[in-house]
């Protein structure tokens, strides 16, 4: 089985090797990143991975025509290790499929559910959790609580990403589920959440959240670290988003993130898998070099944005602000009475 993750990164370098050690482990056989405007190495680093056979390095210089990711995308697709990947799946550096069925692996999933051709894997979002400094030390150890499995607001809490058999079904990868679909062959694809369930018809050509009010990681689950450490959280703020470039992240991206309420350690159980990996990317002396470069400009970089006042003050609300409280239903009925069905991606 081929199976190949797409990903998007720009000044990630300080994240990339326990992210990439993570999924290879998982049973990702390629890896495709694209990348842009890199002032921390992250480019360099990509490059030592391409020639150590780690991964494939696609530069996506501009302009970003629709978006950054919506670029890399596009160029992603013509790619080797996608047009022959028999699974694919798009990712974000801060998201970690996380698999609990079998040996916690790509393959048992699949296996859990043979009659599958695109299971959603819902984001798990955990909250910064009053985590101040950056520190070099792995993301999953260090943000280890969560929201609660079933809760009734926000519905961005349970957006998905979708992984996928490339039948031909879907002419393009997209950020969160395949995209342009073949009608014909779309409609005979068998959607699954990874919870076990089949889903209706409909999830085959539009939809980008699960159902929430109900359990949805019996399976699997994604766990997703929007903000990291404060100091972290100022850098992204600079980096700007992906998708969404012109929307600035403060208090309010924050707010609807910060989820604290359950401990969840479960990615411990995918660690063996990722260990010799790991091993094999920090035994590497030129890459260790660069990911220490990659660390240093991260710690200079929150330093010299701490010269604004916006950050400055931006930095003060995340230290007031408490972690996001779990909405009341009264309150939930409420505001969904109001809101209209979120985006399709």
């Amino acid at each position: 089985m081929r199976a190949t993750a797409v990903l998007t990164v720009r000044n990630e370098g300080a994240f990339l090797i326990e992210w990439l050690a993570h999924h290879l482990g998982l049973g990702f056989t390629d890896i495709v990143v694209l990348s842009n405007d890199c002032d921390d190495g992250t480019d360099a680093m990509l490059d030592r991975l391409d020639a150590l056979g780690e991964l494939h390095h696609l530069p996506n210089p501009g302009p970003h025509e629709g978006g950054i990711q919506f670029t890399a995308l596009k160029r992603a697709d013509a790619h080797p290790a996608v047009k022959q990947a028999d699974w694919l799946m798009a990712l974000d550096i801060d998201e970690f499929v996380n698999i609990h069925v079998g040996d916690h692996t790509l393959a048992a999933l699949i296996a859990a559910l043979p009659a599958a051709d695109a299971i959603t894997l819902t984001w798990r979002v955990f909250g910064n959790c009053g985590v101040r400094d950056y520190a070099d030390t792995p993301i999953t150890e260090t943000f280890t609580r969560a929201a609660p499995e079933v809760m009734p607001w926000p519905w961005r809490a349970f957006m998905f990403k979708t992984l996928y058999r490339n039948t031909g079904a879907y002419r393009k990868l997209g950020v969160h589920r395949p995209r342009s679909p073949v009608t014909q062959k779309a409609a005979q694809m068998r959607w699954y959440d990874s919870h076990g369930r089949e889903l209706e018809a409909r999830v085959r050509t539009q939809g980008t959240f699960s159902q929430f009010g109900r359990p949805n990681y019996g399976l699997a689950q994604l766990n997703h670290y929007p903000l990291g450490a404060m100091e972290s959280y100022i850098v992204k703020r600079d980096r700007g988003r992906a998708v969404h470039s012109d929307h600035a992240l403060g208090l309010d991206y924050w707010t609807e993130r910060n989820w604290c309420q359950v401990e969840d350690t479960t990615i411990r159980a995918c660690a063996p898998h990722a260990a010799p990996h790991l091993a094999r990317l920090k035994a590497d002396p030129a890459l260790a070099i660069l990911h220490r470069q990659a660390v240093d400009w991260r710690e200079a970089r929150f330093a010299d944005l701490m010269e604004a006042e916006e950050n400055r003050a931006l930095f003060g609300r995340l230290l007031l602000a408490p972690p996001a409280r779990v909405v009341a239903p009264d309150d939930a009925r409420r505001l969904h009475a109001f809101t209209r069905p979120p985006p399709v991606s």
